[in-house]
């Protein structure tokens, strides 16, 4: 009942198929990760020799903090929400359970002061933000992205060789290899995945309004900008040192971005193997008792296809919106970036759906050999590009025109036809030869060798 009655498909219908973005991008996931900032800081201000107020900590009490991190559970984020009840704050909130959480150790209940210590929530929530994309984008998404395109990679290669054929502006082309065409998706997807990757996931931890005001007063001999970066790279992280009370989400909207880039050159995916199944050139393997239409039971419907693009533009919609809004905050800050961030996961979650729709849509296609070798035969018009560009090289006057008289927007056009053309034109005999023997299935430049290149 609980998926029937959720507000989101993500959280109800689609819920399995997404369920490891919820650990990252959940309310669950945002509180834990701000108790692994909020312990690190504390850590931090322990091995710092200046700050004689927090002595270095022993094991047993490091012990005790990591405890906190590896041992936080669902029952533990729950407590932390029923504070927030009260403080109507929710980083206040943790940070007294964390208060609490030390009371019961004897070395660290003096410290407990320095929980948070020169802190504004910013700094606690940035870096879990960071620490969320991580786990979510680099630990999720980004397998799935590398297994479909992977999937796309193995289609160019069992299909390097089979010739087909093209259709610029919709109309019969210069041909090519099936196998050639999944290749160009398999090299964008993965110039996509590095442009993703190469994205470094920022984070600050500098005070109020970034300065390190807080810090300076009570321990200004403390150089505090590179303690907080120790930490913020401790975290797996990279400091940014110039930002107001917001780290400024510029690398949030160029991850965005990017993935949403990666998104459009799969919507370009599904419509083009869409396309192939209604020429026939794939079928699809049927899964007993699915049901294609509720009316004629013929149809074996492209169904992951057409759901993976549908959720590529939901996705869309969001992540750009997400690149868009964020890096704008009226001054030093304000909270429009607060509700909004709440949302990464809806863009990333929807992506992932789309992911796997397309990887299992992969999986049910087999190749029609027939219909596509069929068309091919029937499209001799498509060798009047070599044969015009044999006449330029031995002077043939007007060659591009005569063979436009010959073949354009003529149906039915053959081979006879083509080889009596060949027999009149003045060039070697060698050569007329060599023109007669090319067929449309042979006419594919190194598109075999350019499928097995990726």
């Amino acid at each position: 009942m609980d998926e029937l009655l959720a507000l989101s498909p993500l959280d109800g219908r689609y819920r399995r198929k997404v369920a490891a973005l919820a650990e990252h991008f959940s309310e669950f996931g945002l509180i834990r990760a701000r108790a692994q900032v909020e312990v690190a800081w504390l850590k931090a201000l322990a091995d710092a020799p200046e700050i004689t107020e927090v002595p270095t900590l022993s094991a047993d009490a490091r012990a005790h903090l990591d405890g906190l991190i590896s041992g936080f559970a669902v029952p533990s984020a729950q407590n932390i929400k029923d504070r927030e009840a009260k403080t109507n704050h929710d980083v206040k909130a943790l940070e007294y359970w964390l208060k609490d959480a030390c009371e019961a150790h004897p070395e660290l209940r003096p410290l407990t002061e320095f929980i948070h210590f020169a802190c504004t929530s910013e700094d606690i929530n940035n870096l879990s933000h960071a620490l969320m994309l991580r786990g979510g984008v680099h630990g999720v998404l980004l397998s799935a992205l590398s297994r479909l395109r992977d999937e796309i990679r193995a289609l160019a290669h069992a299909h390097a060789t089979q010739p087909m054929l093209s259709r610029t502006h919709g109309q019969a082309a210069t041909p090519t290899t099936l196998g050639k065409e999944m290749a160009v998706f398999a090299a964008r997807l993965t110039d996509a995945i590095a442009n993703i990757e190469r994205v470094k996931l920022l984070g600050k931890m500098n005070g109020a309004v970034g300065n390190f005001n807080a810090h300076l007063a009570a321990y200004p001999t403390v150089d505090w900008e590179r303690l907080s970066g120790q930490v913020i790279s401790h975290l797996g992280l990279t400091q940014n040192p110039h930002t107001t009370q917001i780290e400024p989400h510029d690398y949030m909207a160029d991850l965005f971005d990017a993935i949403a880039r990666a998104n459009t050159i799969l919507i370009d995916f599904n419509r083009d193997i869409w396309g192939y199944i209604s020429l026939g050139y794939f079928r699809q393997r049927m899964k007993a008792g699915e049901i294609g239409s509720s009316t004629m039971p013929h149809k074996v419907n492209p169904i992951d296809f057409e759901n993976s693009e549908g959720n590529l533009g939901l996705a869309n919609a969001v992540l750009r919106h997400l690149a868009e809004k964020l890096p704008i905050s009226r001054w030093q800050r304000d909270l429009t970036d607060s509700t909004v961030l709440r949302n990464m996961g809806v863009g990333v979650g929807y992506s992932l759906l789309a992911y796997i729709s397309c990887t299992q849509g992969i999986g049910k296609l087999e190749i029609n050999a027939a219909r596509i070798n069929a068309d091919l035969d029937a499209a001799w018009e498509v060798l009047a590009e070599p044969v015009q560009t044999v006449m330029r090289r031995f002077g043939v006057p007007e060659p591009y025109e005569k063979l436009k008289a010959l073949t354009r927007g003529k149906s039915g056009f053959s081979k006879v036809e083509l080889h009596a053309f060949i027999d009149t034109l003045e060039v070697p005999s060698a050569q007329k030869t060599e023109m007669k023997s090319w067929t449309p299935a042979s006419y594919v430049g190194n598109a075999a060798a350019l499928a097995r290149r990726v």
